[in-house]
C-alpha cells in the first residue's frame, strides 16, 4: 500500500490511490485491518482503486463517514456502485429487488420506509421485551439440557432472533421450523451456492403463501398490518425478505461474535455478570467495537465537496464503518473494549435515511440475551482454542460460523 500526498490531479490521483485493506491483524479477530488506521490518520478521505479499475474514494474518519452517509447526493443504488472487494472485477451489479430498501434512493425508499417506520418504534420494540426474555430462557434451558459443550450459534445466537422475526412477521408456530430451516440454509457455511439460491427462492414462495393467508385471515403482526396498505403481494414478499435479512443474520452474529469477544476479555464478561444493569452500555460498546457490517458503498449523483476534496459525479465512495467506529477523534482509547464506556454516536446501525429500521429490536434482543447467557452459565468458556473459531471473513456481515462453548468444572 502506498501513501502519497493527495491531489485532485487525475494523474497524481491515480498514482496515490490505495486498494481497500481487508486483512485483519493475525490473532486479532475483533480488530479492523491496521492499514485503515494509518489511512485515517493521514487523510480520512483518500483515493481508492477498485478491482474493476474504477478510481473512487475511501472514507475512514468518523465525521467523514457520517457526513457521506447523511448526504442524499450520494446514492445507495447498487447498479451505480463499484465494489471495492477482490473478485468483483467483472461483477455487474443488478438494481435492488422489489422491497430491498438498502439499494434504493428517494422517493421510492421514502415510500417503503414511511410504511415500515411506525412498526419499529422504540415503544413497540420495548413492548416485546417480555417475549424476548421468554424465548431466551427457553433456549438457555435447552442449551443446558444439551450441553455442556454446544455450538452457541446453532443453540442460541441464531434461533432467538429468528423466532422474534417469526413473531413480527406472524409466521404460525406450525410453520416456524420450515421457515427457520430455509433461513439458516441461506448463510450456512456448508451450503453450496445452488443450495443458497434454492433456499432464497423457497423463502420467496413461503412469504407469498403467508401473505395470501394474512390477507384472508389477518392476525396481530407486521405483515398483516402491511396487507392493509397499497403494497402489492410482490412488494410485501420483498419487504418480508428484506426484514428477514436485516434482522436475523445481523443480530445472530452480534450475539455470537459478542459472546466470543466477552469470553476473550474475561474482565468485561465478569463486569457484565456482576452487574446486568450494564447491558445497555455493553451492547452499544460491542456494536461499536465489533462493527459486524464493516463497509458500505455510495455513488455520487453530482459533484460533491467533502473534507476539501471534490468527489465527482459517478465516483464510488467506500465508507469504512469499522474505521469510523475506531476513530480516536470520536472515541477515547478506541481499540479497547470497555463496557463501561458510553459509546453513543457509533455508526454500527448506519446513519442518514438508511439507518437500520430494526435497530431497537436488535438492541432489545442483545440486552436480554447476553446478560442472561453469562448469568446462567458463569463458567462459560470456549471449547476450542480461539484461533480455531471459524470466522465469517468472506461475507458481508462479519461474525462466527460456529462458536463451540462449554461450562462447568475444567
Amino acid at each position: 500500500m502506498q501513501h502519497e500526498p493527495s491531489t485532485n490531479s487525475p494523474e497524481q490521483a491515480a498514482q496515490e490511490a490505495v486498494v481497500l485493506p481487508i486483512q485483519r491483524p493475525e490473532g486479532c479477530p475483533f480488530d479492523p485491518p491496521a492499514e485503515l488506521a494509518e489511512l485515517r490518520e493521514r487523510q480520512p478521505l483518500t483515493r481508492l482503486r477498485y478491482p474493476d479499475g474504477h478510481l473512487g474514494w475511501l472514507a475512514t474518519g468518523h465525521s467523514t463517514v457520517r457526513a457521506i452517509a447523511a448526504d442524499t447526493r450520494f446514492s445507495s443504488r447498487y447498479e451505480l456502485m463499484h465494489y471495492p472487494f477482490p473478485g468483483t472485477e467483472d461483477l455487474e451489479i443488478p438494481p435492488a429487488t422489489v422491497g430491498d430498501l438498502t439499494g434504493m434512493d428517494q422517493p421510492e425508499h421514502t415510500r417503503y420506509r414511511r410504511l415500515l417506520a411506525g412498526k419499529f418504534t422504540v415503544r413497540r420494540m420495548r413492548a416485546l421485551t417480555a417475549r424476548v426474555e421468554q424465548i431466551t430462557a427457553e433456549h438457555l434451558d435447552a442449551m443446558e439440557r444439551q450441553g455442556p459443550t454446544v455450538d452457541l450459534v446453532r443453540a442460541f445466537a441464531h434461533p432467538v432472533p429468528a423466532l422474534m422475526i417469526c413473531e413480527l412477521l406472524g409466521v404460525p408456530e406450525v410453520r416456524r421450523a420450515d421457515f427457520m430451516e430455509r433461513a439458516a440454509a441461506i448463510s450456512a457455511p456448508e451450503s453450496t451456492l445452488d443450495e443458497q439460491i434454492a433456499a432464497l427462492a423457497g423463502l420467496g414462495d413461503f412469504f407469498r403463501d403467508l401473505i395470501s393467508d394474512k390477507r384472508a385471515h389477518p392476525t396481530d403482526d407486521v405483515l398483516s398490518d402491511l396487507t392493509t396498505s397499497e403494497l402489492t403481494d410482490e412488494e410485501l414478499a420483498g419487504i418480508a425478505g428484506f426484514l428477514l435479512a436485516a434482522g436475523l443474520d445481523t443480530t445472530a452474529n452480534m450475539i455470537g461474535l459478542g459472546t466470543f469477544a466477552l469470553l476473550s476479555h474475561p474482565e468485561q464478561a465478569a463486569a457484565l455478570r456482576a452487574d446486568p444493569g450494564l447491558a445497555d452500555q455493553a451492547v452499544e460498546e460491542l456494536l461499536r467495537y465489533l462493527t459486524i457490517t464493516p463497509t458500505g458503498v455510495r455513488a455520487a449523483l453530482e459533484d460533491v465537496e467533502v473534507d476539501g476534496q471534490l468527489i465527482r459525479i459517478g465516483e464510488s465512495v467506500t465508507i469504512s464503518i469499522q474505521a469510523a467506529n475506531r476513530d480516536p477523534a470520536r472515541f477515547d482509547d478506541p481499540d479497547t473494549l470497555d463496557i463501561h464506556r458510553k459509546a453513543t454516536g457509533h455508526l454500527a446501525f448506519g446513519h442518514g435515511i438508511h439507518q437500520c429500521l430494526g435497530q431497537q429490536l436488535a438492541r432489545v434482543e442483545m440486552r436480554v440475551a447476553l446478560p442472561a447467557l453469562f448469568t446462567r452459565f458463569p463458567t462459560l468458556r470456549l471449547a476450542v482454542p480461539p484461533e480455531e473459531v471459524p470466522l465469517r471473513t468472506d461475507m458481508n456481515i462479519y461474525g462466527v460460523h460456529r462458536l463451540p462453548v462449554t461450562w462447568g468444572e475444567e
